[in-house]
């Protein structure tokens, strides 16, 4: 599939308009591969809104799609429930989803996600679960929570699915996928306009078919113009963490992995390898829950109390661990991780990104962790198997681009690229080359 870049010359350059391109992308989402994919379709907005966009703009008329959570004016909010269906519409546009209309792009429709975006598999109880695009023969998870937005841009429904990222759920459905999810810097995008699952962690950002196009996308988003440069692989220097990391890893991510050092090593690429122990505190830092539990609780305690026989049980399991932490076991975990985020922070200052799995594992099948409380205990195995590396960025308040590193006829497998805050620029023009020297393997 071309990708936004592309496809914006071929407008400028009169080979396509955005009418019929807008006709393309809808009749994908409209297809088999994009079942249970949408919430609330908005084609006939779509069409209009295309005929009459501004071709010189940044998206020139293109679709992007919006992750559940997201303001739409005069639309509610579910965020993936049922509970909340009948909420008063939303009186203006998230920022976000406004930033994305002002450069030109067209929505195409609100995307299923995790219910209240509080999982990293994908599984939705009520509005269906998307089939990964990846094997047609055995129906697997997409990734979550942004499950709908990444399967909008894989399978060419949108060339930006709009998401949100707590503790890896843009950069999960984005390795199982193979697409590529830029999780920024959190402060710098507005969440004005999303509903929360953790304040503290929550990062709106996207999905895209390329580096180069998760810049655009980000530039639009953060309202801000990326430095990424042109220097070769070789003018970097780059960290491969082995520590935690690399638990509980599969085969097929193991051999992607290490082939991909291979081919950057090739291509004049400087990694070191080294051990964060810093990553071992986390267990302690977080043992009265973390912050998506309490934080998630404080948003959700009277609608549990009114609505709670509406909620995904494996959801609202999970909100109710932070019904115990107190008061001075949260403030003692904000303390607690700042000091951690300047320890690690000193650890990989010398390096311009880390290099890890995305995740530890390939997309397993929906019917092994489909709703029913005998597939609760593999659900929560690979929930928090899917979590843990792109969730230690999160904690870090860092950044972290996700791309595709699998060979073809292999199942998606992504390579994270990440640092500490505000190092956005940097890890955008490594992964610029990465993907570069990926393609011509």
């Amino acid at each position: 599939m071309n990708d936004l870049h592309a496809t914006r010359l071929t407008l400028l350059a009169g080979g396509s308009d955005a009418r019929t391109e807008m006709e393309h992308s809808i009749g994908i989402a409209q297809s088999a591969a994009c079942t249970h994919v949408f919430t609330r379709t908005m084609f006939d907005e779509a069409r209009q809104a295309a005929a009459g966009s501004n071709p010189d703009s940044r998206l020139c008329g293109l679709a992007f799609t919006a992750k559940d959570l997201f303001d739409i004016e005069g639309q509610p909010t579910p965020a993936g429930s049922v509970v909340l269906a009948h909420a008063p519409a939303a009186k203006a546009d998230a920022t976000a989803v406004a930033r994305l209309r002002a450069a030109g792009g067209v929505l195409t429709g609100r995307t299923n996600m995790t219910e209240f975006a509080f999982s990293g598999v994908g599984v939705n109880p009520h509005h269906g679960t998307p089939a990964n695009v990846s094997d047609a023969a055995t129906p697997r998870i997409p990734g979550g929570s942004s499950s709908g937005a990444a399967i909008s841009v894989a399978t060419g429904a949108a060339f930006i699915g709009l998401g949100s990222d707590t503790g890896g759920s843009i950069r999960i459905p984005a390795a199982l996928n193979g697409i590529v999810g830029f999780k920024s810097t959190a402060r710098l995008v507005p969440a004005d306009g999303a509903l929360p699952l953790s304040t503290t962690l929550d990062t709106v950002c996207a999905m895209t078919r390329s580096v180069r196009d998760a810049i655009a996308a980000h530039e639009i988003l953060a309202a801000r113009r990326v430095t990424a440069g042109n220097a070769p692989l070789a003018a970097y220097r780059l960290a491969v963490v082995r520590n935690m990391f690399f638990d509980g890893i599969e085969p097929t991510v193991a051999t992607a992995f290490e082939r991909t050092l291979k081919t950057l090593r090739a291509a004049g690429a400087r990694i070191e390898e080294i051990e964060l122990p810093q990553l071992a505190e986390l267990a302690t830092i977080n043992a009265t829950g973390g912050f998506s539990a309490s934080e998630a609780h404080a948003w959700h305690r009277l609608l549990l109390e009114r609505s709670g026989a509406g909620y995904d049980p494996r959801v609202a399991q999970r909100i109710l661990r932070g019904a115990t932490m107190k008061a001075h076991e949260y403030i003692d975990l904000l303390n607690a991780r700042h000091g951690w985020i300047a320890r690690v922070e000193a650890a990989i200052a010398p390096f311009d990104a880390v290099l890890s799995p995305t995740v530890p594992i390939t997309a397993p099948s929906i019917a092994s962790v489909a709703p029913g409380a005998e597939r609760d205990d593999e659900f929560f195995r690979v929930n928090a198997l899917l979590l843990r590396n792109p969730s230690i960025v999160n904690m870090l308040d860092g950044c972290a681009l996700s791309l595709p590193c699998h060979a073809n006829g292999e199942l998606p497998v992504g390579l994270m690229l990440w640092h500490a805050a505000l190092h956005d620029d940097a890890v955008l023009a490594v992964a610029l080359q990465t993907e570069h020297a990926l393609q011509k393997q």
